[in-house]
């Protein structure tokens, strides 16, 4: 059965819905439909936020001629469970795969795939697996390597096995979120984020990020890969060697931004800009869909 999304309230927020997992977990959906769209895109968001924060991306698409939908990971935002917590190793890969799944079931075409950090790990591990096949796949900032030191892996190997729903701060450093004071401010004051994480989300991290790394040489679908240099929530030099990995399959378009942190598409002017010039640029180079209906 395919999420029925309410009507758009009467305060023109966006139409919202809940739609339930295998194991039961509840996960909430949030869409910003576009009548007569020319494609879709099923946005994943990071450790510790929700897909509310990308209200002013998904506009961006709607202005492009794309309907857009985002949910929020278990354990985050609205949906209930654990804050940063898993039942099982691969949860967010299967919830990944019953959203975009669903959402496909609505549409006439399959929509677009868009992961940020956290979720762009998840979006690419879930496409290398063959949970899903989108027709493209966009990664930014994509927690490929972290910054964490090879004790602590380990450490949270061990943990995932004897604690692995043991609370633990997640260290984020708001203030390398972006260039831009007012999303620091608005992301430290946003009552539905976090600042949780437990061993065994910590180990699956660390272990699908390596893992697709190893994996990139299968990379079957075009794909944009947004790097920030300048990035210090997660190891840039993770999607540096996924695109060196991937370069033999001719399906990685790869673009870096030196002096811009993490959040790409909330960095101040005109970073943003040139973030959003090259992913309209990229967009407009693949195969046009026709319209939704």
């Amino acid at each position: 059965m395919h999420a029925a999304l309410q009507n758009r309230p009467a305060d023109g927020t966006e139409p919202t819905a809940w739609l339930a997992m295998a194991d039961g977990q509840q996960l909430f959906l949030r869409d910003w439909p576009l009548a007569c769209a020319r494609g879709a895109v099923l946005l994943v968001h990071g450790l510790g936020e929700h897909s509310g924060r990308y209200q002013r991306l998904a506009a961006w698409f709607n202005r492009h001629g794309y309907a857009v939908r985002g949910y929020d990971q278990r354990g985050h935002g609205r949906s209930p469970g654990r804050r940063g917590g898993l039942r099982h190793g691969d949860d967010l890969l299967e919830d990944l795969a019953t959203v975009y799944l669903d959402y496909v079931g609505g549409l006439p075409q399959p929509p677009l795939l868009l992961g940020h950090s956290m979720g762009g790990l998840v979006a690419v591990r879930a496409v290398l697996d063959g949970r899903i096949e989108p027709p493209a796949l966009l990664l930014s900032s994509p927690a490929l390597r972290t910054r964490e030191s090879p004790r602590m892996i380990a450490l949270a190997r061990l943990l995932a096995r004897v604690a692995p729903n043991l609370p633990l701060r997640n260290g984020l450093d708001f203030d390398q979120l972006s260039h831009d004071s007012k999303v620091v401010v608005d992301y430290r004051r946003d009552p539905l984020r976090h600042g949780w994480i437990t061993p065994r989300l910590a180990d699956f991290i660390f272990r699908a990020g390596a893992a697709c790394i190893a994996d990139a040489a299968r990379l079957a679908l075009p794909t944009l890969l947004l790097v920030a240099d300048g990035d210090g929530i997660v190891d840039p030099s993770g999607s540096r060697e996924f695109a060196r990995q991937a370069a033999s399959t001719g399906q990685l378009t790869t673009r870096f931004f030196s002096l811009l942190y993490h959040e790409l598409f909330n960095e101040n002017e005109p970073g943003r800009g040139q973030v959003l010039m090259q992913l309209g640029d990229w967009l407009g180079r693949q195969d046009a869909p026709g319209p939704y209906r």
